[in-house]
């Protein structure tokens, strides 16, 4: 009998536990279950949008190949580009399209153009990322082709945190030499010079040292 009475005193405790706290207690339960879930569905939704993403990455690449080989023109290309962009913006998809579309403007000698995309990558990609250090290095011969040299030094000056510090210092060389700057040039490319070793493959270490070997023979003891 005393059992019975435990049992029974057990029951209506948890009844009167149930009334005070099992709504709120589902309430939380909901919740948590509403967020995993939701979180699963998100979850889907960016991989399904990455999917589409990279499809349409993939169509604009062989676009942009048959446009290079003249089998059509660089209209497909910059479509697919567009649309990467508007549909899927948030992306590095977006951002790699945009540096093809640069690259197709610099070809087109629309360089006004060829800025506007790079900037477009530089305030979507991470900052100190590869992808905004490559529209940067970028960005720079852009503005040196069109005579802005300072703006394009002030791009490629050494920083921390640069990821390619040996591709900016032979760009750097590559924008003084065009200036007629050669001494400067001739001191930076030998930055690369130094900067590969430590960050191989950054760049062609033959041309470099024909870059190199052109300022020596013309600055003669200036270079030596």
């Amino acid at each position: 009998m005393e059992s019975y009475r435990t049992e029974e005193e057990q029951v209506e405790a948890l009844r009167r536990w149930w009334n005070e706290n099992g709504r709120s207690t589902m309430f939380a339960i909901v919740l948590v279950l509403a967020g995993v879930f939701g979180w699963q569905g998100w979850q889907r939704y960016e991989a399904q949008r990455s999917a589409s993403a990279s499809d349409l990455y993939q169509q604009m690449l062989e676009a942009v190949s048959m446009a290079e080989q003249g089998v059509v023109n660089g209209a497909p290309a910059e479509r697919l580009a567009s649309q990467l962009r508007n549909d899927y913006g948030g992306t590095t998809y977006a951002q790699f399209a945009a540096l093809h579309q640069a690259r197709m403007a610099v070809a087109g000698d629309d360089l006004d153009a060829a800025e506007n995309h790079l900037r477009w990558v530089l305030g979507k990609a991470g900052s100190g990322s590869d992808t905004a250090m490559v529209a940067q290095l970028r960005l720079a011969r852009v503005l040196a082709a069109r005579g802005e040299t300072e703006q394009a030094l002030k791009l490629l000056a050494p920083a921390s945190g640069d990821t390619f510090p040996a591709a900016s210092a032979l760009a750097r060389g590559d924008v003084l030499a065009a200036a007629g700057r050669d001494a400067e040039a001739l001191a930076a490319y030998r930055d690369a010079q130094a900067l590969v070793q430590e960050y191989p493959g950054q760049l062609d270490l033959l041309t470099l040292e024909a870059k190199i070997q052109s300022l020596v023979a013309a600055g003669g003891e200036a270079g030596a």
